[in-house]
């Protein structure tokens, strides 16, 4: 974890160079990781979602703050009886930023595009039901699925489900071009990325904001300082949470706690010896004391979990009483495996503070079961290719923030988890086919507890969205049920 640095110098760093957010239709938004890209059907990085979903690039439908599946570049839509074909209508008028119409084939293409063999997009799971897409006519797309999905329109909002121009498929990477109320103005590498209210949205008169600045400050002292010299105005999910007290006291900010999606995992390299052996795995689960990594890293904001499913969803199980904390249940679990002694492994943390700080805490934890532990902080990108493309590592600290995510774990051992169940893999075909609420809930629990049984990584805790914002601001949700910035509902108040 980098040092804090006061916060007097912080603030002078990030002034310089860099005008103060005073006008009323503009709003500088504090991040602490920098996207690789910004397109979001191309790259798996929650932070491009943050900025592009629902501002540049729209998707058909749109989650609401309480997860419910509102319109979104579609204006309406139908379902047929038997939940296999969904009939979308796009609004009459609507222009990518490029000045070309959008029309239904645009959507045709698109999801052609991410069904594709070759496709790269990171969520191609969304789109395995989908059997055929039609545009019968300009304004209308039919979307024709093999089978039932319960979870569809929910996953139509994905910033994966983007709908993109065909001209502009290679420049979206560094200079997108959507269809949504805002346009990418510039990308200042290291430091911003800025857009602006798009003047030919369909729905222009409502959105308040002139311009919105993504500003990257990657260390937590640096964000509080930004927040205090008035540089930003808000940080929907400020990495020192240790900050929130101070800001509840002062008047000029409005502290606002909530859910994600977030499940934060010690995840453990399954194709990689000892993790390999489920022993292991158990034992590590066992010498995690979860409660006391909240508190250590996150200052008591973040619920345990004990398997991949969020808690304030009503299919959720509880199993954080599967392995209780037990440091001589641990060691003996090793000894069974044939590491009496224990044995070295590395974690390699990403520069967020639930990962860095969690790192330290845990790395203690599993040092008194003999578990002897060199941490190697890497950076963002460095994560994103060492650990999960070339699945080069131990252990890694990282939030899962995509929601209805437990499909990961039917990736096989090319994801980067290096973990696969055939038992697993069948149930989760029954849970995509499932309509019916009871049978699907009590699916999903089925799923936690296999995947909890197998331990196939140390299940830490749900992160807490820790947003701080300035008091006039509003417009913003209180929770995260999808990784996006609303920006089209904020304004300052007058």
């Amino acid at each position: 974890m980098r040092p804090f640095h006061a916060l007097a110098a912080a603030a002078l760093v990030l002034g310089a160079g860099f005008a103060p957010a005073i006008a009323k239709d503009r709003v500088v938004v504090g991040m602490q990781a920098e996207p690789p890209v910004l397109d979001p059907t191309i790259n798996a990085a929650a932070a491009i979602d943050s900025i592009v979903s629902g501002n540049v690039f729209e998707s058909l439908t749109l989650i609401d703050d309480n997860g419910g599946v509102t319109p979104g570049l579609a204006e309406s839509w139908t379902v047929s009886a038997d939940g296999k074909v969904f009939t979308f209508r796009l609004p009459e008028k609507v222009t990518f930023h490029n000045g070309r119409a959008l029309t239904s084939e645009d959507v045709k293409t698109s999801f052609g595009r991410a069904m594709a063999g070759d496709s790269v997009n990171p969520s191609k799971k969304i789109f395995q039901p989908i059997e055929a897409v039609e545009a019968p006519d300009a304004r209308t797309v039919v979307i024709r699925l093999k089978r039932p999905s319960s979870i569809f329109l929910f996953t139509m909002a994905a910033g994966d489900a983007a709908i993109v121009a065909a001209e502009t498929v290679e420049q979206n990477r560094t200079n997108p071009v959507g269809s949504g109320p805002f346009r990418f103005k510039e990308w200042v590498k290291g430091d911003r990325v800025v857009l602006e209210r798009y003047p030919a949205y369909r729905n222009v008169g409502q959105i308040k904001m002139r311009e919105a600045v993504f500003k990257f400050i990657p260390d937590p002292s640096a964000q509080v300082a930004a927040l205090l010299a008035g540089d930003v105005d808000a940080f929907p999910v400020i990495g020192a949470p240790e900050s929130m007290t101070r800001f509840r006291r002062d008047a000029r900010f409005k502290v606002v706690v909530g859910t994600t999606e977030g499940e934060v995992i010690l995840a453990l390299n399954n194709a990689r010896k000892p993790f390999d052996d489920v022993r292991v795995r158990r034992a590590i689960n066992h010498a995690i004391d979860r409660r006391a990594v909240i508190d250590g890293a996150m200052f008591g904001y973040g619920t345990p979990i004990g398997s991949h499913f969020p808690p304030h969803h009503p299919a959720y199980v509880d199993l954080t009483g599967r392995y209780p904390h037990d440091i001589a249940k641990a060691k003996a679990l090793l000894a069974e495996a044939g590491l009496p002694d224990g044995f070295e492994a590395t974690i390699k943390p990403p520069p967020f503070t639930y990962a860095r700080r969690g790192a330290e805490v845990i790395a203690a934890q599993l040092t008194k079961a003999g578990i002897r532990v060199k941490i190697e902080p890497i950076e963002w990108a460095q994560w994103l290719d060492v650990v999960y493309k070339q699945r080069n590592y131990d252990m890694t600290i990282v939030a899962h923030t995509s929601p209805y995510d437990m499909d990961n774990y039917v990736r096989g051992p090319k994801y980067y988890y290096g973990y696969q169940n055939e038992e697993l893999d069948a149930l989760m075909k029954r849970i995509d086919a499932e309509v019916d609420q009871p049978k699907l809930f009590a699916l999903y629990g089925e799923a936690q507890r296999m995947i909890a049984e197998d331990a196939v990584h140390g299940f830490l805790f749900q992160l807490a969205k820790t947003g701080v914002y300035a008091a006039g601001l509003s417009g913003y949700g209180q929770n995260e049920p999808i990784v996006q910035t609303e920006l089209w509902q904020w304004g300052w108040a007058k």
